[in-house]
């Protein structure tokens, strides 16, 4: 069972917690681009396994997709990670989704790599940006 983290506990962290805890986005480029969590990095699902390696050190990594179901996966994967078994990794529980409804916007990537913007999706995910099936 993967370990979760509700909405308003990872948006309650103090700043030093915030620093010290990898947010992880899943899903693809573009739908980065559209809106995220402040702070947060895009690694998606499908890169995650070549990427890993760059959660090296990390003491806590928050994985995020649209509804906390891809991110689950990735969360078993990432802490299946031998450089990553000290590290507390959690999925945020409901996703982007729950994020939005309970604690706020999500943040648009400015510059060449955004397709759009956060009122594409009205700054929710939308359900087509899940990700892929799982790879177990």
């Amino acid at each position: 069972m993967v370990d979760e983290i509700d909405p308003d506990d990872l948006a309650s962290l103090s700043d030093g917690e915030r620093r010290e805890t990898r947010i992880v986005d899943i899903r693809d480029r573009r739908a980065f681009d559209r809106g995220h969590i402040p702070g947060s990095e895009c690694i998606p699902f499908p890169e995650l396994s070549t990427r890993i390696t760059e959660l090296s050190g990390a003491s806590r990594v928050v994985t995020v997709c649209p509804h906390g179901i891809a991110s689950q996966q990735a969360a078993q994967l990432i802490g299946s990670y031998a450089d990553a078994q000290d590290a507390r990794v959690e999925s945020l529980r409901g996703g982007l989704e729950a994020w939005g409804r309970e604690d706020g916007d999500l943040v648009a990537t400015s510059g060449e790599h955004a397709g759009g913007d956060a009122s594409d999706t009205g700054g929710h995910a939308s359900d087509t940006d899940e990700g892929p099936d799982a790879p177990f």
